[in-house]
C-alpha cells in the first residue's frame, strides 16, 4: 500500500476533489459578469493577475485527479527528495507530492501561496492527511518567498499559480534544477511565453504537452 492509498489520505482526497468539483470557477458569481477578453487579460498580465485571483480566493483551483496522480508518479519514479511548488491553493497537489516524498523515504516540499485564507486551509488539510511534517508553506508573493532560502538542488518543480508568472518563477529557480529535474506546468496554454521558452532546445529543456492541459519538461543540463 502506498501513502496515497492509505484510508485517511484517500478519503481526504476524495472529499476535497468532490468539494472542488462543486465549486468550479466557471460557476462562480464573481466571474459571471466578467467578459472573456477581460478574464484573459487578467490571467495573462504580469501586473493585473492578482485582480482575477482575488475574485477566486475562496475557490480551491485544484489540479485534476489525473494530474494529481501524475505528480505522485513522477515524484516517485524520479526518487524526488526536494520539490518546489508555485501555487498551493487548498493543497490538493501538495498532498500528492508530499505523499510521494513520504514513500520516497522523506524530503522537503516548499510551496508558496499569497492568499492567507488558502494557506490556513492547506495547513489544515496537510495536518489531516498526516503530511504536514514534509511541507513548508511560504505565504506571500512567490517572487519574494521563493527567492530566499532556496534548496541546493530541486528534483521536481510544479507551476500551478498565476500563469503569467510561470516564466519568472522558472527563471528564479532554474539555477537550482538538477540535470534531469522535471517541471510540471498546469494549464500552461495560458502562459505562451513559458511554452516558447521550455520548447526551445537552446534553453536546455526537453518539453512536451501532456494530458491536454499540462506541459511536462525535463532539465537537460
Amino acid at each position: 500500500m502506498t501513502t496515497l492509498s492509505e484510508p485517511r489520505l484517500s478519503a481526504l482526497l476524495d472529499r476535497l476533489f468532490t468539494e472542488a468539483a462543486a465549486a468550479s470557477p466557471e460557476t462562480s458569481p464573481a466571474l459571471a459578469g466578467l467578459p472573456g477578453e477581460e478574464r484573459a487579460r487578467l490571467l495573462q498580465s504580469r501586473t493585473a493577475y492578482r485582480e482575477l485571483y482575488g475574485l477566486l480566493k475562496d475557490l480551491p483551483l485544484p489540479v485534476s485527479r489525473e494530474t494529481g496522480r501524475l505528480l505522485y508518479m513522477l515524484a516517485r519514479a524520479g526518487g524526488a527528495r526536494t520539490i518546489v511548488e508555485f501555487g498551493t491553493s487548498f493543497g490538493l497537489s501538495t498532498l500528492h507530492l508530499a505523499a510521494a516524498l513520504r514513500d520516497n523515504g522523506g524530503g522537503r516540499l516548499i510551496t508558496s501561496e499569497f492568499e492567507p485564507s488558502k494557506v490556513a486551509r492547506a495547513k489544515a488539510n496537510l495536518a489531516e492527511g498526516g503530511l504536514a511534517d514534509l511541507v513548508e508553506i511560504r505565504e506571500g508573493d512567490a517572487l519574494e518567498t521563493l527567492a530566499a532560502d532556496q534548496p541546493e538542488t530541486i528534483d521536481l518543480l510544479l507551476l500551478d499559480g498565476a500563469k503569467a508568472l510561470y516564466p519568472d518563477i522558472l527563471a528564479l529557480l532554474e539555477g537550482r534544477l538538477r540535470p534531469g529535474a522535471l517541471i510540471v506546468a498546469d494549464n500552461a496554454d495560458d502562459s505562451p511565453d513559458y511554452l516558447d521558452y521550455v520548447r526551445s532546445p537552446a534553453n536546455g529543456y526537453l518539453s512536451t504537452p501532456f494530458a491536454g492541459d499540462v506541459e511536462l519538461s525535463q532539465r537537460l543540463a
